[in-house]
């Protein structure tokens, strides 16, 4: 479920018809053979398409606004081989409607000094066509990627392929449609947010059911469906029993199952891609939803825990810019819970009541069935873990009222130090970058939230540029980041977005 389009990217190259036919023979044989190599290196995560090279206005507009109408088309990758002269892309370019890239490349990787003439020169000019055509762009104001190097450079090509994750999440945005199970946390200020603005900028449809509507759907599943998941579940994780009664822990491992069968089956039914939950509104539901939304949030769902949202949606869209993803370490909902302040051990303890997706688990997956004091409900089963080792992002997308803003913080993921036997959740422990004090005292100032959307997969860039495209605010917390410096962009944005 996590895409629904076999998408791909369009390949378009500009030129004119001033040189002659051969020449345009010739450009459309390099920007071929180019499109064939990206397809080929391996590294692309969807395919690209050529297409014929635009050397008209007419063409151009046509071939954008066929783009616009193609559902699998999620952007072009523009170059521009020879002089294009800018002023024909103008309509094309008011009309299109989905993520641009500009290839700024050429095809010969070298100066042929020993051959090269005019003919050549007038062939092969990127630097000059690609100028006039970046020119144009700007002016118009209109949001692009720009990648600069030659095409067969590896790095070029991991640039072009970060670049398409993050075009999929600036399409995929618009169909995201998050199911809220009751209302937010009561006095609870930044799980709140204009939802309707959120819907204009983002596309993302957010609606309310009773929980007791989708309680029906839980209570509607069979035994029968309810005992094969928790066979699956048994297969799948180690049992930790800690005492309690095998057929008494079994059973509130089935209610856990017959949630996620339930919930599952609600989420497809009425096409939703998130859910939220709350504690403080549970109706009928025997457990407070633990094991089965972890499950659901693997399966790629999103989910933001005491009615949050927004941490729904961007869990959702991070994984959507994720699926497929080679070796992938995984996207989760966590929440800031309690810090280690020893000097040289410094580092924020990530957990959930429950809620922690197993996408980013390392070793054993075990389920636990234990009391919770929230909820007032029987103790739910969860799934418990510890997380990877390595580098990620968090994010928090904020309503500031006026506007969102999305903060971004590049954090080192920790083995922890010492077991926490008595601690019946999963966690994760990382660093914030560049350091504990810094990485906090920035977050804070920006308004960051105790919720964050997490992933080991994605990159601050693509992050930022895809709050580019939606046309909000992106604050980056990372290795670089001084405060000053940072109070300083903080009050730009202020003015530049408000």
């Amino acid at each position: 479920m996590l895409l629904q389009k076999d998408y791909k990217f369009w390949f378009c190259t500009g030129s004119q018809d001033l040189y002659g036919d051969e020449c345009l023979a010739h450009v459309a044989e390099h920007s071929k053979k180019i499109v064939a190599e990206l397809n080929a290196s391996g590294l692309l995560p969807y395919e690209v398409v050529w297409k014929p090279t635009l050397i008209t206005n007419e063409l151009i507009r046509k071939t954008f606004n066929e783009a616009n109408a193609d559902e699998e088309c999620a952007g072009i990758i523009t170059w521009m081989h020879t002089f294009s002269p800018a002023k024909s892309w103008i309509l094309g370019l008011q009309e299109y409607r989905k993520p641009l890239m500009h290839l700024h490349t050429q095809f010969n990787e070298e100066i042929p000094y020993d051959s090269i003439d005019m003919d050549f020169m007038n062939e092969n000019q990127s630097a000059h066509g690609d100028r006039e055509y970046g020119h144009i762009v700007s002016r118009m104001r209109i949001e692009r990627k720009v990648v600069v190097g030659h095409w067969q450079d590896e790095v070029v090509q991991k640039k072009i392929a970060s670049w398409m994750r993050t075009a999929i999440g600036i399409m995929e945005s618009s169909h995201i449609r998050v199911m809220r199970v009751a209302d937010n946390m009561r006095n609870v200020a930044v799980t709140e947010g204009d939802k309707v603005e959120a819907q204009i900028k983002f596309g993302w449809e957010v609606d309310a059911y009773p929980v007791n509507e989708i309680n029906e759907s839980v209570r509607s599943v069979s035994i029968s469906d309810t005992n094969a998941l928790v066979d699956e579940y048994y297969e799948k994780y180690n049992i930790l029993l800690e005492g309690r009664d095998p057929e008494e822990f079994k059973k509130h491992v089935a209610v856990q199952a017959q949630i996620e069968l339930g919930f599952e089956r609600f989420l497809r039914e009425k096409n939703y891609h998130a859910i939220v939950t709350h504690f403080g509104d549970l109706g009928g539901l025997q457990q407070l939803p633990g094991l089965a939304i972890q499950r659901l949030m693997e399966k790629g769902y999103g989910f933001g825990a005491e009615g949050d949202w927004k941490v729904a949606a961007m869990v959702r869209l991070m994984k959507v810019m994720t699926a497929g993803m080679k070796n992938a370490k995984g996207t989760s909902m966590l929440e800031d819970y309690t810090y280690n302040l020893v000097k040289g051990k410094e580092g924020i303890l990530q957990a959930h009541m429950l809620e922690v997706c197993p996408s980013i688990a390392e070793g054993p997956i075990s389920i636990k069935c234990q009391p919770l004091s929230m909820g007032n409900r029987e103790d739910p089963a969860r799934l418990v873990f510890t997380s990877k080792e390595g580098s990620g992002i968090a994010t928090s997308l904020i309503d500031l009222g006026n506007r969102f803003r999305l903060i971004i913080n590049d954090v080192d993921c920790k083995k922890n130090e010492k077991a926490m036997p008595n601690l019946p959740v999963a966690t994760n422990f990382w660093t914030p970058q560049p350091d504990m004090y810094t990485g906090a005292e920035a977050w804070i100032l920006a308004g960051g939230a105790h919720h964050t959307a997490f992933s080991y997969d994605l990159t601050a860039e693509q992050m930022g540029d895809w709050a580019a495209a939606m046309g909000i605010e992106a604050v980056y917390i990372d290795k670089d980041t001084k405060i000053r410096e940072f109070k300083r962009d903080l009050m730009l944005g202020e003015v530049f977005f408000r």
